[in-house]
C-alpha cells in the first residue's frame, strides 16, 4: 500500500515534542502533534520505525483533535484513537488512505474517564481503564468480537498498567483500595480473575513500573524505606525488593521507560533505560542489577519524553524531534558492563579484550551529572518493614529479588538457574507479610 501525504498538511505541520507511544513491536509509533500556525491545532501522526529511516505520516481528519484524545499504534500500521464526547468515549481506528486518511469508528464507551493501557503483546488488542468511585472497568476497545467490550469490574481504583508475558494473558496494575495502592494481576484468559502482585510491607504503597517477561526483572516503586524509591525484585521470587542507593538521585527526576529483551531468566544481567532529568538537562541513564552504579550518556536533542525501545539485537532506539529533523530515531549500541566485558573475554578464550565487542558509538560521560552521586548513606528502615526490603547502596555481590508472585492459581513456578540463588515462588494468593 502507498503511503502518502497531502501537500497543505506537509507544508504547516511543524509538529512540537509531544508524548509518542511506541507499538508492541517497535514497528510503529504514535502521538499528537500541533501545526505551527496560529491556531496551533492538534493532529493525529502515526511513525514508521520500522524500515531503514524513520518517517511521519499525518493522519488528519475534517476537523482539529482535542489535546486529550488519545492514541494507540497497532502492528498493521493502524492507530486507535479515543475522543471524549460528552459523557462517553468515541473510539476509532484511524489509517492512511491515499492523500489522506480514513477513519473507522468502533464504538463508544460510556464513563466518565477512559486511559489507554500499554500496547498489549501481539500488537492487535487495545485496552483501557474506565475509574469510577470504587471500582475500575476493565475495557477491551479493540480485537473483541463486536466493538468495545467490558472485560472486568475491578474493586478499588486502579491505575498504571504492564504486561507480565508474551501472550497478553496477564496484565498488572496499581490498585488503590482502603487507603493503600498494591499492584494485583488480572488473568484475562480467566475472565478477569485478580489476585495480588506486590506487597512490600502491609502499610507500603507498591506500584509496578515495568516488568521485562524474558529475564522476569521488576522495577518497582515504594514508600517502604520511608519515602518513595525505585527498587528491583524478580517475578515470582520470594525474596526482598532491593533499594539501589545509585536510583536514589540528590536532586532531579529518574524515571525507566525500556527494559533490554533476550536475557532469558538472567534478571541481574537485564538492562533498564532511564529519562534523568537534573538542573543541567536531560541525560540518559543505563543500570544492570549486576552492576554498582547508574550511568549516564548525553540524550539527542529533542528526545521525546518518555520514548524508547531496546531491540533483542541490543540496540537502544531512542525517538526525538527537532525543527531541522521533526521525526528521527537515535540509534545507540550501549557499551558493555564490567560483568558483561568479563563474560565476553572467558567466552572469546582470550587474555585480552573480546574478539568480537559490540560498536560503542555512544561515550558515557566520565562522572555523570553532577548531581548523579547518592545523598550519603541510606537510613534504615522504619519498624516493622525488615523483612520486606533490602536497602542497597550499590554492593552488585550482595544480591536480592523481589516478594512478587504472579502466577495465577494451578501455573507452573518459574524455573529460574540454581547460581541465582532465589527461592521457590510463593503462589499467587499467598502475600509475603512484613517482619514484625
Amino acid at each position: 500500500m502507498t503511503i502518502c501525504a497531502t501537500e497543505d498538511a506537509t507544508a504547516t505541520a511543524r509538529p512540537h515534542r509531544a508524548a509518542l507511544t511506541i507499538a508492541a513491536d517497535g514497528s510503529y509509533a504514535a502521538r499528537l502533534a500541533r501545526h505551527d500556525d496560529a491556531a496551533g491545532s492538534w493532529f493525529p501522526e502515526r511513525w514508521t520505525l520500522g524500515g531503514p529511516e524513520p518517517y511521519a505520516v499525518p493522519l488528519q481528519g475534517t476537523q482539529p483533535e482535542e489535546p486529550d484524545s488519545a492514541l494507540l499504534p497497532l502492528t498493521d500500521g493502524r492507530v486507535l484513537i479515543t475522543r471524549r464526547v460528552a459523557d462517553r468515549f468515541a473510539v476509532s481506528l484511524l489509517y492512511p488512505a491515499g492523500p489522506g486518511t480514513g477513519e473507522l469508528l468502533l464504538g463508544a464507551v460510556p464513563a466518565p474517564g477512559l486511559t489507554l493501557l500499554p500496547p498489549a503483546p501481539g500488537g492487535t488488542l487495545c485496552y483501557a481503564l474506565a475509574p469510577e468511585a470504587r471500582t475500575t472497568t476493565l475495557w477491551l476497545l479493540h480485537g473483541g468480537a463486536d466493538g468495545p467490550e467490558q472485560v472486568t469490574r475491578i474493586p478499588g481504583r486502579c491505575t498504571g498498567g504492564v504486561w507480565l508475558d508474551r501472550s497478553g494473558r496477564l496484565l498488572a496494575l496499581d490498585r488503590e483500595l482502603d487507603g493503600r495502592t498494591k499492584t494485583v494481576t488480572v488473568d484475562l484468559e480467566r475472565g478477569g480473575e485478580t489476585g495480588l502482585l506486590l506487597q512490600i510491607t502491609d502499610e507500603s504503597n507498591d506500584r509496578l513500573l515495568l516488568a521485562d517477561a524474558d529475564s522476569g526483572l521488576l522495577l518497582v516503586r515504594s514508600d517502604a524505606p520511608g519515602h518513595d524509591r525505585l527498587g528491583w525484585g524478580v517475578l515470582g521470587s520470594s525474596r526482598p525488593v532491593r533499594f539501589p542507593e545509585c536510583l536514589r538521585p540528590a536532586e532531579g527526576t529518574l524515571a525507566p521507560f525500556a527494559m533490554q529483551p533476550g536475557q532469558m531468566l538472567a534478571p541481574e544481567s537485564c538492562a533498564v533505560a532511564f529519562r534523568r532529568e537534573a538542573a543541567n538537562g536531560t541525560w540518559l541513564g543505563v543500570w544492570r542489577p549486576s552492576e554498582r552504579q547508574l550511568r549516564h550518556f548525553p540524550a539527542p536533542e529533542g528526545w521525546l519524553a518518555g520514548a524508547g525501545l531496546w531491540t533483542a539485537g541490543g540496540e537502544l532506539r531512542l525517538p526525538y524531534a527537532t525543527e531541522a529533523e521533526p521525526c528521527g530515531v537515535a540509534r545507540m549500541a550501549v557499551p558493555l558492563g564490567p560483568a558483561e566485558a568479563v563474560e565476553a573475554v572467558r567466552s572469546a578464550g582470550a587474555p585480552g579484550r573480546p574478539t568480537d565487542a559490540p560498536r560503542q558509538p555512544v561515550q558515557e560521560t566520565p562522572s555523570g551529572p553532577p548531581s548523579a552521586a547518592p545523598p550519603g548513606p541510606p537510613s534504615g528502615p522504619p519498624s516493622g518493614n525488615g523483612g520486606g526490603i533490602v536497602l542497597d547502596a550499590g554492593d552488585a555481590d550482595n544480591r536480592s529479588t523481589a516478594s512478587a508472585q504472579p502466577q495465577p492459581a494451578g501455573a507452573e513456578p518459574r524455573r529460574v538457574p540454581a547460581h541465582l540463588g532465589m527461592c521457590r515462588p510463593v503462589p499467587l494468593q499467598q502475600a509475603p507479610q512484613a517482619a514484625r
